[in-house]
């Protein structure tokens, strides 16, 4: 199955459509560290991670992992574990995956720039929960957490999210 991200900020599987978030500086092509673009492409669907204090651990068929509150993300380009699961506390830049805000409560890590990964092109990008306001991301993609689920439910090992279908 392919999840499909178009540049209106809508999101499609299996039949259904819902609105997402993007990253504030919109799809693109060309993705650097830390510039908020979502990356343009299809990338496959890796694992699930899920705070296991809040949610029960979904219902999908990709692996599934509990986030631990020592889980991280690095986000530096010059160590070597830029765009990999690091635990807490680590030298190297890094994005904490135990968030107090919920959007990190459930996410999908999307296969982008991990095979091979290349420093500086960009780093810890998900599927994961939307802000209430469903505002713009670092550059990942986001929706409800209701959608996410729905939408891990019927996710399988090989699935993609195409971002950026239709762009012209």
């Amino acid at each position: 199955m392919d999840i499909v991200v178009l540049p209106g900020r809508i999101l499609r599987w299996a039949g259904a459509e819902v609105r997402c978030a993007l990253g504030r500086s919109g799809i693109g092509a060309v993705k650097r560290e830390g510039d908020g673009v979502t990356p343009a492409g299809a990338f496959p669907l890796r694992r699930v991670m899920y705070r296991s204090d809040r949610l029960q651990a979904p219902e999908t068929g990709l692996a599934v992992r509990a986030i631990d509150p020592s889980d991280g993300w690095c986000d530096d380009p010059r160590d070597i574990r830029y765009n990999q699961l690091v635990r807490l506390p680590c030298d190297a830049g890094h994005e904490r995956l135990w968030r107090d805000d919920g959007l990190y409560d459930l996410l999908a890590v999307i296969g982008y720039n991990d095979d091979p990964i290349e420093a500086g092109l960009g780093s810890a990008i998900f599927l994961h929960v939307a802000r209430p306001d469903c505002g713009p991301t670092e550059g990942c993609v986001a929706v409800t957490l209701s959608d996410l689920q729905a939408i891990l439910r019927v996710c399988r090992h090989g699935d993609r999210i195409v971002i950026g279908a239709g762009l012209t």
